[in-house]
């Protein structure tokens, strides 16, 4: 019951997530559009119930995010993420009423065993509430660095598929910590109360990490086709995070004979999200300001 817990709200939170992609892609195509930067598109967004409906799905996901870094370990919680890319794409299905075709269903089957796979293997254990700054301080500059490194490689590459996977790998990075010091800030809510949350550097440091890394997300999502991004950022995100929970919050996984059907796992996540990232409805729905394709139209 105690690992349980956090899986399921983890899986919740990338269900709301997608769920909140889906509504706020409809509700983007229902207004007005514009080839530069519009005023009035927030003020025609709110007469729109079907994006604050949105809204309140991306509110749901980071309660549900809270609460699953809350009760279980970081390398548990941040890679049942990667099912967020599938189940957008079985929401969107739904909602907009398109077909997804029967290699997509594949690619979800495949992603889904494959993390049930990995994670089996792996075995996660272990659920440090505090964490002293000696220890951040490596982390979190090692992680920064790559970043650094990452974008200065995008911003001298032209627009394509490196330049994309820089920018996704970069925002990768940054959601990874974002989680991290999330899941240190939702430990000092629940034991020292809300003065200690709100003064703590932890707090703050997560909520301008999340908004640097939407940043990155939408010059990945401009800067290159889905197919370069959204691996690195779907695989990249559960790697860091599984390398930060080992290393920052002294989580362990299984290791000798076990790497090899973890391994095998990863192999499988990694062929269903390219499968998924070439279908075209990933590209209508996921990717922002992709243009719809005749064939995926409502």
């Amino acid at each position: 019951m105690h690992t349980l817990l956090p899986v399921l709200f983890a899986i919740c939170a990338a269900l709301s997530n997608a769920v909140a992609t889906v509504l706020q892609r409809k509700a983007v195509l229902s207004v007005p559009r514009s080839e530069g930067l519009r005023a009035g598109l927030m003020l025609d967004l709110l007469k729109r119930p079907v994006w604050l409906a949105g809204i309140l799905a991306v509110v749901a996901a980071a309660v549900c995010q809270a609460v699953a870094l809350a009760t279980g370990p970081l390398t548990i919680v941040q890679p049942l993420f990667v099912l967020e890319l599938p189940l957008t794409l079985i929401v969107a299905s739904l909602v907009m009423h398109r077909h997804l075709p029967r290699a997509g269903w594949v690619a979800v089957a495949g992603v889904v065993a494959g993390l049930g796979v990995a994670l089996a293997a792996a075995s996660p254990t272990g659920n440090l509430t505090h964490v002293p700054l000696d220890r951040w301080i490596p982390a979190l500059a090692a992680c920064a660095g790559a970043v650094v490194v990452l974008v200065l490689v995008a911003i001298r590459r032209p627009e394509g598929r490196a330049r994309a996977a820089c920018f996704g790998a970069a925002t990768a990075i940054s959601y990874a910590v974002t989680a991290a010091l999330m899941k240190a800030a939702v430990h000092i809510l629940d034991d020292d109360g809300v003065v200690a949350f709100f003064t703590a550097w932890q707090t703050y440091t997560f909520a301008a990490v999340g908004a640097g890394a939407l940043f990155l997300l939408e010059n990945a999502m401009q800067a290159g086709p889905l197919v370069a991004s959204q691996p690195a950022l779907t695989l990249g995100d559960a790697t860091v995070s599984l390398a930060l929970g080992i290393i920052v919050y002294e989580e362990h996984v299984r290791s000798g004979w076990w790497l090899l059907p973890q391994m095998i796992g990863v192999a499988m996540i990694a062929t269903g999200v390219f499968a998924l990232s070439r279908i075209p409805l990933t590209q209508s729905v996921v990717a922002p300001g992709e243009p719809l394709r005749a064939a995926d139209a409502p």
